[in-house]
């Protein structure tokens, strides 16, 4: 789960193949961005019900000036994805799976291609055939099926067996495979390894763009060859906290960084205003919580589309604004929580160099397998990210052909005052800003060892997975006590069933120390940990 120190790079991923490429790329020269790109890629190979390269990714990018960069590679609905065109189809709501659910571009490789530009600005010099090849050589030569993939598989099957390509590309003799089984992806081997030769703007503006929409089409997505040839991942300043321990940050609109940041912001405002707590009493847990809802609020009204937001996000940062949330809290009371959250399945990958470099990555197809649809020529599994649209005009999101989806995608990044540099992030929809802030607060506020505060039991509320439970649940190794009292105090609480539970996400994080050393830790939940040299 825990690796290091070291001392020329560190690298933490939800599976053990991702977090090799990561260390092969840094073992032969590469720097931290470049590693991450070869994670990425590698990700896709081996953990496909949580990753595709048809998905979506954020980026902060921690540079040894000490200037954090944020890349936004998140695609926008196809020209053909119009509210009328669903409605006249008798649709009430966006479907989950299937064609009419692969209605974005997919923006990863798009974010890979300008992550590529910044690791060559700032000294790198691995070519890409180097970064591919851990990934071409997983998804040509097979992987062994996860029991994350083996489980959600037979979860799923149901909603995606009828999806284009899924049965060929992860059933085996039209079941779901085994835990152990070896998968191959050979049509995504081959997309790679023609990115890594001709450049990763090939996925939009050459022949993988024109087979990969040709397959688009057949099957009747709404995304174009057009739509692949207007994308481009954009540099986006993050968003930025001023935070007691230092300065945090996040990625701003379409994803809900701003979430994640405003609950370590009112946290740090009920410190300031109530004193500390001891971690996993019922006086911390319900700070987080309630300083959850009030995040969420703010979220959900005001979270969407970058370039048609209603006012600025940095203004919920601020101090008054946060002191104010943090007064609404009822210290001995929960605010009552009817909302309607939305699921993902997610990646979170962190990489570290002894330059300096530290880089917090996030990778999504949203649901787990996404749209369930895969090009045949190409490989591509399709997110459903779309699914989150509303088909109403006059909601904050609605379905708009060039309009970039709600993202629960979010990685975080934190300067702290003692001099390290932390990054952190995790899977799980709604569940990412509360783990992130379960994580923050027990390890950076607290002191606890990072694997520690990765292996301490977690609480979620509402809904992740595609689940209908809307409670505040436990893992059931928090004790009885806490929770009966949270109750009394007007939590609806709930157990779930597995001590170490999928749904309360996998995370990690990986820190610079201030004498340049480097360290890494993964969940015990996810199939990986951290590598490094």
């Amino acid at each position: 789960m825990s690796e290091g120190p070291f001392t020329r790079g560190v690298v933490a991923a939800p599976h053990a193949a991702a977090a090799e490429a990561g260390r092969q790329i840094l073992s032969e020269g590469g720097n931290a961005i470049e590693a991450m790109i070869a994670a990425a890629a590698t990700i896709a190979a081996v953990y496909p019900h949580m990753t595709h390269v048809g998905g979506d990714g954020f980026w902060l990018i921690h540079q040894p000036s000490r200037r954090v960069h944020g890349i936004e590679a998140c695609g926008f609905a196809g020209e053909r994805a119009t509210l009328r065109s669903y409605l006249d189809k008798g649709h009430d709501e966006i479907p989950t799976r299937g064609p009419l659910a692969a209605l974005t571009v997919p923006g990863a490789i798009g974010g890979w291609r300008l992550a590529n530009a910044m690791a060559k600005a700032s000294g790198g010099k691995l070519p890409r055939t180097v970064m591919m090849e851990p990934a071409i050589r997983a998804a040509r030569e097979g992987y062994k099926v996860s029991r994350s993939q083996a489980r959600l598989t037979v979860d799923k099957l149901y909603e995606l067996k009828d999806c284009p390509g899924f049965a060929e590309t992860f059933l085996v003799n039209g079941k779901p495979p085994a835990e152990g089984t070896v998968l191959k992806q050979t049509a995504l081997a081959d997309t790679l390894d023609h990115l890594a030769r001709s450049g990763f703007q090939d996925a939009y503006r050459g022949d993988i763009a024109r087979e990969f929409a040709s397959d688009l089409e057949a099957i009747g997505s709404p995304v174009t060859r057009a739509d692949l040839q207007a994308y481009y991942a954009v540099e986006r300043a993050p968003l930025s906290l001023a935070h007691s321990l230092g300065t945090l940050h996040n990625m701003p609109p379409p994803t809900q960084g701003l979430a994640s940041l405003m609950i370590l912001g009112i946290v740090d405002q009920l410190e300031s205003m109530h004193g500390s707590v001891t971690p996993d009493t019922l006086g911390f847990i319900h700070r987080i919580v309630e300083a959850t809802k009030r995040a969420f609020l703010v979220r959900d009204r005001f979270v969407t589309d970058y370039d048609r937001l209603d006012g600025d996000p940095l203004a919920y940062l601020r101090p008054e604004a946060l002191k104010a949330e943090a007064g609404k809290v009822d210290m001995g009371r929960a605010l009552p929580w009817p909302y309607k959250p939305a699921p993902g399945d997610t990646i979170w990958m962190g990489v570290a160099d002894s330059e300096g470099r530290v880089v917090s990555y996030i990778q999504s197809i949203y649901w787990e397998f996404g749209s369930g649809c895969v090009s045949k020529s190409t490989g591509v599994l399709m997110q459903n990210r779309g699914a989150s649209f509303v088909l109403d005009p006059r909601a904050l999101n609605p379905l708009e052909p060039g309009r970039r989806p709600f993202h629960t995608l979010n990685p975080a990044m934190a300067q702290l005052t003692d001099g390290r540099v932390f990054a952190y992030g995790t899977m799980g929809g709604e569940g990412q800003p509360q783990t992130q802030a379960q994580i923050f607060e027990r390890h950076v506020r607290h002191g606890q060892p990072l694997e520690a505060a990765l292996d301490a039991p977690r609480w979620l509320l509402g809904r992740t997975w595609g689940s209908s439970v809307t409670s505040l649940r436990f893992e059931p190794r928090f004790d009885d006590a806490i929770v009966a009292g949270l109750d009394r105090i007007g939590h609806q609480t709930a157990l779930v069933d597995e001590p170490y539970s999928d749904t309360m996400g996998h995370a990690g994080g990986v820190t610079l120390h201030t004498d340049m050393s480097l360290s890494g830790a993964h969940d015990p939940r996810a199939d990986g940990g951290a590598a490094g040299l």
